[in-house]
């Protein structure tokens, strides 16, 4: 057997000559042939065009079809690019507010009806709405654009063909005519085998990429493509160790986004549960696995689903890859995740079969808009405690909580700490909300989205103008949690119980950055720290989740969806932490917070057992957009089978415990220090950074040293 990977990942990282611009400009031409045409029409023709016009194109070791490469043009005019650039912005795409992206398609009932059956269902549907011209017209672009889908697919055969008739290889040749046949029938057919149905899927999937989409996830890949597998295997058609450079031959693909100057987040799904509840891993949960490690790239964002009766050999071959160095996958709790979602009134079917997009939020596929969320700053919260509703470093504007010198008892401080939280969640809802009353969700419908969310053919209706199954969800990342628990602990330590300090004192030294207070900072800094299993300190990590629960909880969407929160960061922590002032907890000024839901960096020294036994405290079936809990572990600690295995079973105790999420580096220290100093020599590293992993070289100083200054663990 050859393995296709090799040469198709030398392909893929020689960018094309030019710059982005032939999609742009086929929307363009179809634009203006349609400026009388209504607005779904438009957009609608315009995206049926680029299906139809855009150069495909396929690398000689091909498996899977689908290229960005076509898009790049040498020196386009300027009238051209002018032109394009004004019809872009003219139509627009919306942002990610807008629940533009940040979606999983319904690839399980895309792949299940093929392009005959879902034309069909569009035809049906578009009977039953005859009378209702809207529902109608969108309908019949539906139809227009499968049917340009379907030309796309045929495109790519035909290139496919032509790059076979000109090889030199023999056995590129006859793969390539083997492309272009499983082509050519899933352009009108539904797929039989597993690379007929894996084509279709990423062809599906490199088309999002020119309609301005971020972040679309391949959702439960091993779930929806193992009967096609199956099928394969039980005829004799593909092996595991084909089926392995099949999957990481589309795989590697997704690296041409790296030709834009970035990785895009795409999320895979591996493990969890069947609809009825029972194990869902398979081998192609195995398979899936092992391509992404081949690959050894940013992406794809690779997601495990762990539960009480998950196979030890997963878990076990989990570890082994993120021993690689890669960082993937993230292991995520079906334990907390499923109760989560339970709670917003999903079946109990949909939420076992979630999926996540973008780093690690919980998601329905195919159900519900894309996704939306932002950060929310519950350290600014705090400093408003001890300024009366302001911040020393940025605009921070709460609520006139009362003088220090009226709370007598902890509880008076945190009543006023909940005040300021309130205001502050009142306006973040406010500003998302208005912001999306601004907007006419109809001015920017995307037919092919569309098409792949139920039920927006059989109501006729655009996924973001009710056509989905489920409203739309936005989720507030609660940020801090250690920084907040670690200040509350100390403030209660040091003012309430020893009296040895008073709530002005405290706030003088934090204004000044601790200039002068320095033994009142170490004092701080030697109260009992979250992540060392000690309750005095932990309460406040699960007075945290619940308390910013409950603050969200009453607020609704625009399309009446919840407000999820979540404890992560996606290191904004850094970032948003440059304008926090000094905390109780004795950080300075202007430093980064704690990251997501871990324990604060150094802080957790009694061990990775009292981390977990720390982290799973707090009650995560109240974060139903997940969290993210960044550990590293020396490089033993993945590849000696002992440790390893000492490993697995405290993640099994800890997920067991509720425990929402875990992701784990293993690049040792001293590479990330040598990286640092001699970036040429490691630009194939790969690390863990929040929800995704990246090359560790192409990442900023501040995040390196953030990652750098995470705690070591050299044993359980």
């Amino acid at each position: 057997m050859i393995r296709h990977l090799p040469y198709v990942k030398e392909a893929v990282s020689n960018k094309p000559e030019g710059e982005r611009f032939k999609s742009m400009y086929i929307r363009y031409l179809a634009y203006r042939e349609n400026y009388s045409r209504s607005n779904v029409w438009a957009r609608a023709m315009a995206q049926k065009a680029w299906f139809e016009e855009f150069p495909t194109y396929i690398y000689e070791y091909d498996l899977v079809a689908g290229s960005l490469r076509g898009d790049y043009v040498v020196s386009p005019s300027a009238r051209q690019k002018n032109r394009a650039e004004d019809a872009k912005n003219l139509f627009g795409s919306g942002d990610f507010w807008l629940n533009r992206d940040h979606f999983a398609p319904a690839y399980e009932r895309f792949l299940n009806d093929g392009i005959c059956g879902t034309m069909e269902k569009i035809r049906a549907s578009r009977e039953n709405h005859k009378d209702e011209p809207d529902r109608a017209e969108f309908l019949d672009a539906m139809a227009e654009v499968l049917e340009g889908f379907s030309t796309h697919i045929k495109n790519y055969a035909q290139e496919a063909e032509k790059v076979a008739s000109e090889t030199d290889k023999p056995e590129c040749a006859s793969q390539l005519r083997r492309l272009a046949d499983d082509l050519n029938y899933i352009s009108r057919e539904k797929p039989v085998t597993l690379r007929q149905a894996l084509n279709l899927v990423y062809i599906a999937h490199v088309a999002f990429h020119f309609q301005d989409k971020y972040a679309m996830a391949l959702g439960r890949l091993d779930q929806y493509l193992y009967p096609f597998y199956k099928h394969d295997i039980e005829a004799g058609i593909i092996t595991d160790e084909e089926a392995e450079d099949l999957f990481a031959c589309a795989f590697i693909k997704l690296w041409e986004v790296r030709w834009l100057g970035r990785d895009d987040v795409v999320n895979i799904c591996i493990g969890g549960t069947t609809p009825d509840g029972k194990d869902a891993v398979n081998e192609l949960s195995y398979i899936i696995l092992h391509a992404v490690r081949d690959c050894n790239i940013p992406g794809p964002n690779l997601s495990a689903r762990l539960h009480d009766d998950v196979p030890d050999r997963f878990i076990d071959e989990c570890l082994q890859v993120i021993g690689t160095g890669l960082g993937y996958p993230a292991m995520m709790n079906d334990k907390a995740n499923i109760p989560a979602l339970l709670r917003y009134g999903y079946s109990l079917e949909d939420a076992r079969n979630h999926c996540f997009v973008g780093c690690i939020e919980n998601f329905i596929p195919g159900k519900q808009p894309g996704w939306t969320d932002g950060r929310f700053n519950v350290p600014n919260c705090l400093e408003g405690v001890f300024y009366r509703g302001s911040a020393t470093h940025s605009d921070y504007c709460g609520v006139d909580s009362g003088p220090l010198e009226d709370m007598k008892t902890m509880d008076d401080f945190m009543c006023a700490f909940k005040k300021q939280i309130d205001r502050s969640a009142a306006e973040y809802v406010t500003r998302f909300n208005n912001y999306n009353a601004k907007v006419n969700y109809a001015y920017f419908t995307n037919v092919f989205m569309s098409m792949l969310c139920d039920d927006c053919i059989g109501r006729g209706l655009d996924i973001n103008c009710g056509g989905a199954v489920y409203p739309s969800v936005h989720g507030a990342c609660a940020m801090g949690i250690a920084t907040v628990a670690d200040s509350l602990a100390a403030i209660e330590k040091l003012v309430f119980i020893d009296k040895e300090y008073t709530l002005m004192e405290i706030r003088d030294a934090m204004k000044a950055n601790f200039d002068g207070y320095e033994e009142l900072r170490q004092k701080m800094r030697n109260v009992c720290k979250y992540g060392n299993n000690d309750d005095f300190v932990d309460k406040y990590a699960v007075w945290f989740v619940e308390y910013l629960e409950k603050a969200f909880s009453p607020y609704r969407t625009r399309d009446n969806g919840a407000f999820y929160i979540g404890i992560a960061s996606n290191v904004a922590n850094i970032y948003c932490g440059a304008y926090t002032g000094a905390t109780p907890d004795g950080r300075h000024a202007k430093e980064p917070m704690s990251d997501a839901a871990s324990p604060t960096y150094g802080m957790d020294q009694n061990g990775p057992t009292s981390a977990f036994l720390s982290l799973s405290k707090p009650d995560y079936s109240l974060s139903a957009l997940g969290t993210v809990v960044n550990q590293k572990y020396t490089t033993d600690m993945l590849r000696d089978p002992t440790k390893r295995a000492a490993l697995a079973a405290a993640i099994k105790t800890y997920f067991k415990l509720g425990g929402q999420e875990l992701q784990i580096n293993c690049v040792s220290r001293e590479t990330l220090i040598d990286a640092m100093e001699h970036p040429e020599n490691y630009e194939d590293l790969v690390v863990r950074v929040s929800g995704f992993s990246a090359y560790y070289v192409s990442l900023g100083k501040d995040t390196q040293k953030d990652i750098l200054s995470r705690t070591e663990h050299s044993k359980i």
